[in-house]
């Protein structure tokens, strides 16, 4: 029974010294005197200031890619203690002593060092021969850009390292695929493979050409597992699945959840606010939701209200009238109604208030109970200050001609009648009963005598309309676009009577008391859709560069300077 211990127990370990050797090189090369130099260099003052707003949990969105490389970037300054207390100004700045400069520029170090075996063992899962890899390898260690990308708070060595372990993991599933499918190493080299493909995406979507390469190989061999005449339909059936699971719902499920964490993480309001939507800002601790909490849900005739564009470009502007009118001539001739001005304004204002009135009665306050405005309701709207009528009608807007003039309406007593019935088309109702809800529901106003829509066309209007943005009345309007498209952003029901006593209303602050809920998908799809899309393609990087100056090297980059010597 103790036979077992009349032997010695012996473990028999093979190391590769051509791997610890490289590892150790490339770790020192990226690790020694990682602190210097202690001043902010080159991309560090763009990923440090997202840095510190992750410290103190404010919401920033970057249109440079998903937050996953951010939040690795944080979970440095986590592990050294960072509060987030550093003004990343320009680059060049000396870091004060409170900063963890060693920590915040380890998980990039890292993750470069480990690049250069991950290189020679992609090659020797090729079955090239281990002197082609040491020197596949060396070229790693030794390539000075990336040895200096490595040793800098910047996100380029961590989407190389994952970019390289998906493409060695998938190598050595598809090697052990021909000795040992669906062992442990088979699964563990698939599940690794999926996992690294959403990193990669994860940091930079320039990661997105390394996943859609994977999977087409994944598909080639998936075709020749088909083809496999020595697999029963049942066990073709577990490959297939087991690669679907791996590479595509492991893949989608990993990058949701850096969202996440994101988001869970950014629940204060901050300096990028603006871009999203009144739902997403009321969803955020402070700003936005200070204003809206407690909000009435239901837009009811004699609501007072403020009407945000849903666009959001060129800036967030709400719809604004204020007692100027349009010049009676513009400068190439055309004439106008000189009616009041209406316009979209890029900043709160009391001019922003409109009430929404019963066609049919005179009364500007909300009754008891409230009559909810619906799907299809006609309205009038009453700008709040001055008390005049939104109103469209066939006179050519300021700056597009080919459009409506939007106004609010004065009667001159020249034989030009009131056209201030607007029809309300919720975009995003559930049914045709839909009310007309606070923030969460998305309409168009559409003019009941000409059908035209109200719209922002983004032009900004010369002084006499103080460089606010043009209001028109679209003629025709196929689609929904996003331009057409308005929400109640604050919102509360009308109790005074006399004009004065409503403008005093009108100036003072709404009531406070519970935030708006938003779900994560909304909030996911909000803030994957600005991050593809806030990015202006017209303007070009100071430091931008052309495929052939990568080969000639004609084109260089300060990345710092020292402070006395101004030698970089």
């Amino acid at each position: 029974m103790l036979e077992f211990l009349k032997h010695p127990i012996v473990f028999s370990v093979q190391i590769n010294m051509n791997l610890v050797v490289l590892t150790v090189v490339g770790l020192l090369s990226r690790l020694w005197a990682l602190s210097y130099p202690r001043a902010v260099v080159f991309d560090e003052v763009y990923y440090g200031q997202f840095l510190s707003l992750y410290m103190k949990r404010i919401f920033f969105v970057d249109d440079s890619g998903p937050p996953f490389g951010h939040l690795l970037l944080a979970f440095g300054g986590y592990l050294g203690g960072f509060d987030g207390n550093f003004l990343w100004n320009r680059i060049g700045a000396e870091y004060n002593p409170t900063v963890p400069v060693w920590a915040l520029r380890l998980l990039p170090a890292l993750a470069g060092a480990l690049c250069v075996p991950l290189a020679y063992q992609i090659l020797v899962e090729l079955h090239y021969s281990h002197f082609v890899a040491f020197g596949a390898a060396l070229l790693f260690l030794l390539e000075n850009s990336l040895i200096t990308q490595s040793r800098l708070m910047l996100l380029e060595s961590i989407l190389i390292f994952f970019i390289l372990l998906a493409v060695l993991s998938y190598l050595k599933f598809y090697n052990s695929q021909k000795q040992s499918p669906f062992s442990a190493r088979w699964w563990f080299w698939l599940l690794l493979t999926g996992l690294c493909c959403s990193c990669a995406v994860g940091v930079k979507y320039m990661g997105l050409f390394t996943y859609i390469l994977l999977l087409a190989i994944a598909g080639v061999h998936s075709w020749q597992l088909i083809g496999d005449q020595n697999l029963l339909n049942m066990s073709l059936l577990c490959h297939l699945l087991a690669r679907g699971l791996a590479l595509v719902i492991l893949p989608v499920a990993t990058y949701l959840s850096f969202f996440y964490i994101h988001l869970a993480l950014l629940y204060r309001s901050g300096p990028h606010d603006q871009i999203m939507s009144s739902a997403f800002q009321a969803s955020l601790e402070g700003g936005l939701a200070r204003i809206t909490q407690g909000q009435p849900l239901e837009v009811a005739y004699g609501s007072q209200i403020t009407l945000r564009n849903i666009l959001g470009k060129p800036m967030p502007c709400w719809l604004h009238s204020h007692k100027n009118t349009y010049p009676i001539r513009y400068e190439n001739g055309r004439g106008s109604s000189h009616q009041q001005q209406v316009t979209c304004y890029p900043f709160k204002d009391v001019n922003n208030w409109w009430i929404v009135k019963d066609p049919g009665m005179q009364q500007l306050v909300v009754s008891n109970p409230p009559r909810p405005v619906r799907h299809g309701s006609i309205v009038q709207l009453v700008h709040g200050i001055t008390t005049r009528y939104l109103n469209t009608h066939d006179v050519a807007a300021p700056l597009s001609p080919h459009s409506q003039e939007i106004s609010c309406y004065i009667d001159y007593n020249i034989s030009m009648q009131a056209q201030n019935l607007w029809r309300v088309e919720i975009v995003n109702r559930d049914s045709d009963t839909d009310v007309w809800k606070t923030i969460l529901s998305e309409v168009r106003l559409v003019h009941v005598n000409t059908s035209a829509v109200l719209k922002l066309s983004g032009a900004s209007l010369p002084e006499w309309g103080y460089r606010q943005l043009e209001i028109i009345g679209e003629k025709i309007s196929k689609g929904y676009h996003q331009s057409m498209l308005w929400n109640v952003e604050e919102h509360r029901y009308g109790k005074s009577h006399e004009q004065k006593e409503r403008e005093v209303e009108l100036h003072s602050p709404t009531q406070i008391s519970i935030s708006q809920n938003l779900s994560f998908m909304a909030k996911f799809t909000e803030l994957q859709w600005k991050i593809l899309t806030l990015k202006n393609e017209d303007t070009e990087h100071k430091y931008s560069s052309s495929p052939l100056e990568w080969i000639t090297l004609d084109t260089n980059i300060a990345y710092w300077f020292h402070s006395t010597s101004g030698v970089g």
